[in-house]
């Protein structure tokens, strides 16, 4: 199959044949319809991530196909469209089962601790546990390419608004920062029922995007002055 590989930290990663993964013995080889850029790819492309070994393949938001699967998975089938968080938690740990698997100490991670998403194929681990159906999209369902935003930067705006915020109806939310982790808690703040969503970047054209995504309120924060403002 082919393949996006970093040989080397630094040194721009290159379209490879590479074999194809096998499945897990609790995990599934998708075939991949489509796979985002994050700026955690960055981070592993310049060695700052310490699971990322080279040669390795990057990718880590994603969905797919189900083709495979391992003899200890029961909840998919090939052929099963899907997504994943891109930390996947073992799922059976006091860890996962107490809510928290994206710190979950026996993790995988496509693109970090496995190869990733930025291939034909991708293997993952703990599939029972993590992957995440998807409905056709002649049925409402979401496109490949918005299904492969859903597991990290959606899936952290809504940690953050949902875990640790707990946004209830009618409170105000200001998301400083409108790239993908911010624009998603914009969309994500509006469903909640939020009551104000003030969107602040430097971009015009971010602040734009949040407007259009639902935001009430739109602040450039490059036209702001003060000490510690830059």
């Amino acid at each position: 199959m082919r393949a996006l590989v970093l040989r080397a930290f630094g040194v721009e990663p290159r379209v490879e044949e590479v074999p194809d993964p096998d499945p897990p013995a609790d995990g599934v080889v998708l075939r991949v319809t489509a796979s985002g850029l994050c700026r955690s790819d960055w981070h592993a492309y310049a060695g700052h991530d310490g699971d990322v070994v080279p040669p390795q393949v990057l990718g880590h938001e994603l969905a797919g196909v189900v083709e495979r699967v391992g003899p200890e998975v029961t909840r998919w089938r090939p052929g099963d469209r899907v997504t994943t968080p891109f930390v996947c938690g073992c799922g059976r740990c006091a860890t996962c089962r107490g809510g928290d698997p994206q710190v979950c100490p026996h993790q995988r991670q496509p693109g970090f601790t496995d190869d990733g998403s930025l291939a034909e194929r991708v293997a993952l681990h703990h599939a029972d546990a993590n992957l995440v159906a998807l409905p056709a999209v002649e049925d409402g369902g979401p496109t490949d390419v918005a299904a492969a935003a859903l597991g990290c930067r959606t899936a952290t705006a809504h940690r953050a608004l949902g875990g640790r915020a707990r946004l209830q109806p009618g409170e105000s939310v200001v998301v400083l920062g409108c790239g993908g982790v911010g624009l998603s808690a914009v969309v994500l703040a509006r469903a909640m029922g939020a009551g104000t969503v003030v969107a602040v970047d430097v971009s015009p054209a971010a602040l734009a995007r949040a407007r259009e995504l639902g935001a009430d309120v739109v602040v450039d924060a490059s036209a702001a002055a003060g000490p510690g403002v830059g």
